[in-house]
């Protein structure tokens, strides 16, 4: 990659690199040593104060005791500089230079053969004794609605004969999100109430009947800017520090209700879901991919367009959606998938998802979070919604242990899984984005 705005591909990535932590060399594993990605953690039940921490195979390398044993020296100690106030917005702040040199550090210090083993090893935790908080402050969260699939899926439901408005092949479209509701997987989270559509323009008020999920990635501002200065094309990957995934849960019935004039509202602020993990940009390096909209369809404005972005500016991962149901849970039985789908299907990259954003002058944070919107496919088979795989709740979806689902039940357990592949690399992947809806609390509606 001939571009400084864009991660390099270096000896880190080297897909036959081994660890001394053996869980990361087995097969399949989603954080061999060529992920490491970053979380928020402490140990499951106690009183310790949250802290960063770095994936590797089944176990979590505490990085301030890393730091503590002398192991994270230099630049690498001075990356986790402000974090330990259990968040990683400081980290996020400093720019990609940090993210390196950390990167680096736990690199040579996991590699099979490495002198640090012995100080490295009581700084880690296994992944199955530790609980998770979300991995920084999150002042602003903005939902995107890059995937054209969906956008055209749903259009036709609504709008048979104009599925696309105009201006969705020129501008990413997205909408303000509210960022107190955002949880960290492994939390559930009550059915929303609100206002429905009932006889004629008349409204009933109780539980949502059409709770859906939406299969996104969210991802999260490295550096900001200034009020009034926009970020371009040219700089945008700089300003972007890592991926996780993100459940943008939406109740159906209450979005069709208030949707119009301004826009999503109390169908979507009840909950937001993301995995703990955040895979680094560095990490994803060697998963770019060209990128360019499809021959006949208009070519973004000269804003939202540099040779870079056209050349590398995609990303390869592959999307799932998984389901348990409490009938499911109650017998044993594991999560069967609902669809998959590719990042490579979305009509606008990440890149220029910063960069819209900040046209206008917005100042955007370290920590802010960008949803993707829905990943779906185009196929019918891969729709990021149940929205889209029911056709709108009319094809009810039938379940190996003969349950049928039109949209989400209580005690439904949704889990979003993703991972990148590519012959010459090594499989990465993004751990589970995962929540259960419980039942609705209901206001007293007098």
């Amino acid at each position: 990659m001939s571009s400084a705005s864009f991660a390099r591909i270096d000896d880190s990535h080297d897909a036959a690199l081994t660890s001394w932590v053996a869980s990361a060399n087995e097969p399949g594993s989603e954080f061999p040593i060529q992920n490491l990605p970053l979380a928020i953690f402490r140990r499951a039940g106690s009183s310790e104060a949250f802290r960063p921490g770095a994936a590797i195979g089944d176990q979590v390398v505490d990085l301030l005791a890393a730091r503590e044993a002398g192991v994270l020296a230099g630049e690498a100690a001075a990356a986790l500089e402000g974090t330990g106030d259990g968040t990683l917005n400081a980290l996020m702040g400093k720019g990609r230079s940090a993210r390196v040199a950390l990167r680096r550090a736990l690199s040579e210090a996991l590699r099979s053969g490495s002198a640090a083993q012995a100080a490295l090893q009581s700084c880690l935790v296994p992944q199955s004794q530790v609980e998770y908080a979300l991995p920084c402050r999150i002042g602003d969260y903005t939902d995107f609605y890059t995937g054209i699939h969906h956008a055209t899926t749903v259009g036709k439901l609504f709008r048979p004969d104009n599925p696309l408005l105009p201006n969705y092949k020129w501008v990413p479209i997205g909408y303000h999100g509210r960022s107190s509701s955002i949880r960290v997987s492994g939390h559930g989270f009550r059915r929303p109430v609100g206002q429905t559509k009932g006889a004629g323009d008349t409204p009933e008020f109780g539980p949502s009947k059409r709770l859906d999920h939406e299969l996104e990635l969210g991802v999260f501002v490295g550096p900001g800017n200034e009020l009034g200065e926009p970020i371009p094309m040219e700089r945008a990957e700089e300003h972007l520090f890592g991926v996780t995934l993100l459940n943008d849960w939406s109740a159906r019935d209450l979005q069709a209700w208030e949707y119009q004039p301004l826009g999503p509202f109390l169908a979507k602020n009840f909950a937001t879901t993301i995995s703990p993990w955040v895979v680094t940009m560095e990490a994803l390096a060697p998963f770019r991919a060209p990128f360019a909209h499809p021959e006949g369809d208009p070519q973004p404005l000269p804003y939202l367009s540099s040779p870079e972005n056209s050349s590398h500016g995609g990303v390869e991962i592959t999307l799932e959606v998984w389901i348990q149901t409490a009938r499911m849970r109650e017998a044993g039985e594991q999560a069967v998938k609902l669809m998959s789908s590719n990042f490579r299907d979305a009509y606008w990259t990440l890149a220029q998802m910063v960069t819209h954003h900040s046209v206008n002058g917005c100042n955007l944070q370290p920590g802010d979070l960008l949803g993707s919107g829905t990943q779906s496919g185009p196929d019918a088979s891969q729709g990021g919604s149940l929205l889209e795989l029911s056709q709108g709740g009319k094809q009810p979806i039938p379940l190996p242990n003969g349950e049928m689902r039109t949209f989400i039940e209580d005690g439904d357990t949704l889990i979003l899984r993703a991972w990148c592949e590519r012959p010459g690399a090594k499989r990465i992947g993004f751990g589970e984005c995962a929540a259960t809806v419980l039942p609705a609390k209901v206001a007293n509606a007098a």
